[in-house]
C-alpha cells in the first residue's frame, strides 16, 4: 500500500486511506472493480441502475467477499423499488448510498438513521443546497468534462460555486485522472475526487481488452455530448454509430428506444407495470418530457452493447474528455499508489513556494 496519505473531510466521513472515489458506471462498476478499488485504499462505488433487484444482492454479498473495507452503491431515486433497495444496503451493512438524482428528504434521513452516508451527485450550486439542507453527508459535483450524463459547465467553475454554497465536503468530478488534478482539487477546498473514465481504463475493469485499446485511441477532441442517445446530454466517444445518430430524426430514436424498452424488459424480467412506474417516478421527479424518458430506454441497452459485448458498432461508450490524457492500464493499486504520490509531491512542492 501507498506510505502516502492525504487527510480530508472525505476519508475521514467514509472511512477510506485515500481521498478518491471510482463512480458507479452501469455495466463497469462491479463487484472487481469496486473491491479493486476500496482495497487500494479509494471509495469503490457499485452501479445498480442496470442490476434488477436480485442482481444487486448477489453484487453486494460477492463485494464484501473480495473486500472488507467500505464501499458504496449507486441508485436511482426515482426507480419504483429505491425504497427496498435502500433497506438491502441497510440490512447488508454498505457504508454508502450515492445518488445520480436526489433522494428525497425522508430517504436521506432513514439512511442516515441507519448509519449510511448519503452522497447525491449534483449539477448546480442550487442542487448542492437542497440536498444539503435535506441532510446529504456529501455532494459529487460534476463538470461538463465528464462522461456519461453531463453539464455544461465546466469543473473549473462548478466546483468553486458548489463549495461557495455549501459547508458539507464537496467531492469534484469530470476532467480528473491524475495527482495534478487532485492537488488541484484539494487546493480548490474539495475533499477528494471522483473519476470514471480513468478506473474505465484499468487492469481491474471488466470492460473487453478489445473496447479499453478504442479508449486508448483516442484524442482530447474525440467525444461527443449527444441528446440523441436518451434525450439528456450524454458525453460519449465518437463512433460511426454515435454519428449516425446525430445525424438521425427525433421519430428515428423513438422507434430505437421503443425496441431497447422492449430487450431491457426481457434482460430484466421486468413487468411493463413497472417500467410505466419508473417513467411516471421520472416524469414527477424532473422536467423530462415524455420523449427524453422513452428514449432513456436507450441507455442501459446501447451501453450494454459496447461496454460488456463489445459490439461498438452496435452500442455505445460513454468517456470524458480525459480518454485524451490516458495511455495505460494500470491496477487499481498502481493507479491510486501513483495518483496519491504525485499530489502529495506537488502539495509539498507549492509549500515550497511560501516567503
Amino acid at each position: 500500500m501507498s506510505a502516502q496519505v492525504l487527510r480530508t473531510p472525505l476519508t475521514e466521513l467514509v472511512g477510506i486511506e485515500h481521498p478518491i472515489v471510482q463512480t458507479g458506471m452501469g455495466w463497469v462498476s462491479g463487484p472487481r472493480l469496486t473491491a479493486a478499488t476500496c482495497n487500494a485504499g479509494g471509495l469503490g462505488i457499485l452501479a445498480s441502475a442496470t442490476m434488477t433487484y436480485d442482481e444487486l444482492e448477489a453484487a453486494i454479498k460477492k463485494t464484501k467477499q473480495l473486500t472488507d473495507k467500505p464501499f458504496g452503491v449507486n441508485m436511482r431515486a426515482d426507480a419504483s423499488d429505491a425504497g427496498q433497495r435502500c433497506d438491502l444496503l441497510i440490512r447488508e451493512g454498505v457504508k454508502v448510498a450515492s445518488f445520480a438524482l436526489a433522494p428525497k428528504k425522508d430517504l436521506i434521513a432513514k439512511l442516515k438513521d441507519n448509519g449510511i452516508v448519503v452522497v447525491p451527485s449534483i449539477g448546480a450550486a442550487k442542487h448542492a443546497v437542497k440536498v444539503a439542507s435535506w441532510g446529504a453527508d456529501a455532494v459529487v459535483v460534476q463538470g461538463g468534462e465528464g462522461g456519461g450524463h453531463t453539464g455544461g459547465v465546466a469543473t473549473t467553475l462548478l466546483l468553486p460555486s458548489v463549495l461557495d454554497a455549501v459547508d458539507i465536503p464537496v467531492i469534484a468530478g469530470g476532467g480528473f485522472f491524475d495527482g495534478r488534478g487532485l492537488a488541484a482539487a484539494l487546493s480548490y477546498g474539495a475533499a477528494g475526487v471522483a473519476m470514471g473514465t480513468r478506473f474505465l481504463l484499468t487492469s481491474d475493469s471488466a470492460v473487453p481488452d478489445s473496447v479499453k485499446q478504442q479508449y486508448l485511441q483516442r484524442g482530447l477532441t474525440d467525444t461527443t455530448v449527444s441528446v440523441k442517445v436518451d434525450g439528456m446530454p450524454h458525453r460519449v466517444l465518437n463512433t460511426d454509430l454515435v454519428n449516425a445518430l446525430e445525424k438521425s430524426s427525433y421519430a428515428t430514436g423513438l422507434v430505437a428506444a421503443t425496441k431497447n424498452a422492449m430487450k431491457f424488459k426481457a434482460m430484466t424480467g421486468m413487468k411493463w407495470s413497472t417500467l410505466v412506474k419508473d417513467g411516471l417516478a421520472m416524469k414527477k421527479s424532473g422536467d423530462r418530457t415524455w420523449q427524453q424518458i422513452i428514449m432513456a430506454a436507450n441507455t442501459p441497452m446501447l451501453l450494454k452493447a459496447g461496454l460488456v459485448e463489445g459490439n461498438t458498432e452496435a452500442g455505445v461508450l460513454a468517456s470524458g474528455q480525459v480518454v485524451g490524457m490516458i495511455d495505460d492500464l494500470p491496477s487499481c493499486q498502481e493507479l491510486i499508489d501513483r495518483i496519491v504520490a504525485d499530489a502529495v509531491k506537488r502539495i509539498d512542492a507549492l509549500g515550497a513556494l511560501k516567503a
